[in-house]
């Protein structure tokens, strides 16, 4: 299965509580910070609901 690399660029600071709990689950605390996820519809709709605050990484 394919690979998703995701990095946090902006600030979870005042971001709504259901974002940043996004966040948390995709295991994002700091900024700048890189996870890697396998490539399932779930994780992409978690990217999807905090794309202004994460990048996916090739």
């Amino acid at each position: 299965m394919a690979t998703l690399k995701v990095k946090q660029l902006k600030s979870r600071i005042g971001a709504p509580k259901d974002q940043k709990r996004t966040l948390d689950a995709l295991g994002l605390k700091k900024m700048n910070q890189v996870v890697e996820h396998n490539d399932t519809p779930q994780i992409l709709g978690m990217v999807n609901k905090v794309k202004h605050l994460v990048e996916v990484v090739k």
